[in-house]
């Protein structure tokens, strides 16, 4: 197959395998659930596609932060979301109801769930994490067969990486 048909599957594998490098907890994951209505937000709030894939670059450095220095990417990401729904606001992008409105109620529920994953133990944190991950895969698939809010290659990449991420965590999660 030609790169130009495979690359967002193959990102999106090794984004997962960056992310999987020296997890030991899964609620470690719970940054990339609240990135993960983060970049569907980005989206919808300017009105522009590709806005996912930047907001996904801000997502990962954050993240990537967060990993290796101890910096709380989660409050971060959420008050980066606040600043999105207001911008969407001003912006009149409140319709159609499946954009601006929709991508919030998302980003609000995955949001929590990254707050919640995190005060719970390992065990269930971590299946709640790769719950969410889960569930967000289905969002992406949903969006890649709709051609909604965000590029049909940003949902297949972030579909891969949401699946692969989930197995990863639920595995942790139940050998720990």
């Amino acid at each position: 197959m030609p790169l130009r048909t495979v690359w967002p599957a193959t990102l999106g594998m090794l984004v997962a395998a960056a992310t999987a490098y020296g997890l030991d907890d899964g609620r470690e994951v719970a940054p990339v659930v609240a990135a993960s209505g983060l970049v569907y937000l980005a989206a919808s709030a300017s009105g522009r596609r590709w806005a996912a894939w930047v907001a996904f670059g801000v997502s990962f450095g954050l993240i990537t932060l967060d990993k290796f220095t101890g910096f709380e990417a989660t409050p971060w990401l959420l008050g980066l979301a606040a600043v999105l729904v207001v911008v969407g606001l001003a912006g009149g992008h409140t319709r159609p109801w499946s954009s601006l409105p929709l991508q919030t109620a998302a980003m609000l529920v995955l949001g929590a769930t990254a707050l919640l994953a995190v005060r719970l133990d390992a065990t269930v944190g971590g299946l709640l994490v790769a719950a969410a991950l889960l569930g967000h895969a289905a969002w992406d698939i949903h969006h890649h067969r709709t051609g909604r809010v965000v590029d049909r290659s940003f949902a297949e990449f972030c579909a891969v990486l949401d699946i692969l991420v989930a197995a990863l965590v639920t595995t942790i999660a139940f050998t720990r």
